[in-house]
């Protein structure tokens, strides 16, 4: 390990050691690297009271393996959820965390620190605020293809020299500034949409009613579609589908699960009713996108 001056090394000494996970990688003592910190893990299959540090840097998280249940309780609030391969998490700066997940495969991660001070720069670079981290930590787990295939993709250059590293920082910094702007804004209506879109991530197996979303984020039917389709450009339906088909496409890419085990995984009644959803919105059937 190194000194890097836009980097706080005191929140992950030790970590990747313990019995939680086991440490396979990590830029800065295999690479060399300085601007951009990435660590990939395999970790335990159940884990209780894991605590992850309030951290000033932008953690990213991409699950590469494993299908886990997974509880998170930041700010006292805990949020049930799923997490399987191709799924993309931003850890809010500063808000410290306690994780409990139960794996029921293997499960690894690649996990990417972006310095505070690179997101700064890169936010007065381009004449404007810092993002709202909290909308856009919902977005990008809404999903994001390109900072998955680029987190992917950076352990395999481990035999590049750090201006590889600054390059890749300055790109996500300056792509999480830029999407950070399209988030939606803070404000309490805002918030209501966050909500919505983590109630719809969290119970995506469920039969989900908008009746159901608007409950639970306590706004009327007719006040959650007005003031989603203002923050989002779509319905709650249609956000909530294409969730779903998204959820779809990463477990037929990186799973052998059946179309019915998908089906039932990803909210849909049957596996006809996937089916003809997924050739609407992506083009071809399910088979068709597995085989290819």
């Amino acid at each position: 390990m190194f000194d890097s001056p836009d980097f706080d090394l005191a929140p992950y000494a030790g970590f990747g050691t313990s019995a939680p996970v086991r440490r396979t990688y990590c830029s800065w003592a295999d690479a060399g690297w300085r601007s951009l910190l990435v660590q990939c893990f395999d970790h335990a299959p159940a884990v209780e009271q894991l605590r992850l540090p309030g951290v000033s840097d932008v953690h990213l998280i991409l699950y590469v393996a494993g299908d886990v249940d997974m509880r998170t309780r930041a700010d006292g609030k805990p949020v049930r959820g799923r997490r399987v391969p191709g799924d993309l998490e931003l850890v809010v700066p500063g808000r410290a965390s306690v994780r409990d997940y139960r794996a029921h495969s293997a499960m690894r991660t690649i996990q990417v620190h972006i310095p505070s001070a690179t997101l700064a720069r890169t936010a007065a670079q381009l004449d404007g605020p810092a993002p709202d981290f909290a909308a856009l930590s919902a977005a990008l787990a809404a999903g994001d293809p390109l900072v998955g295939q680029l987190l992917r993709a950076l352990p395999a250059a481990r035999d590049t020299d750090d201006l590889y590293a600054e390059s890749a920082a300055a790109f996500l910094a300056t792509h999480l500034v830029t999407r950070g702007r399209h988030a939606p804004p803070p404000g309490p209506e805002h918030a209501a949409v966050r909500a919505a879109i983590a109630v719809m991530r969290d119970r995506l197996a469920e039969p989900l009613t908008l009746a159901d979303i608007a409950a639970e984020v306590h706004l009327s039917v007719y006040h959650l579609i007005r003031v989603f389709r203002a923050a989002t450009g779509e319905t709650p339906h249609r956000y909530l589908t294409r969730l779903r088909i998204e959820q779809a496409q990463r477990l037929l890419s990186g799973t052998t699960l059946t179309l019915a085990g998908i089906a039932a995984r990803c909210g849909f009644a049957s596996p006809g009713a996937l089916s003809a959803a997924f050739l609407n919105q992506v083009g071809v059937r399910p088979s068709a996108y597995r085989e290819n």
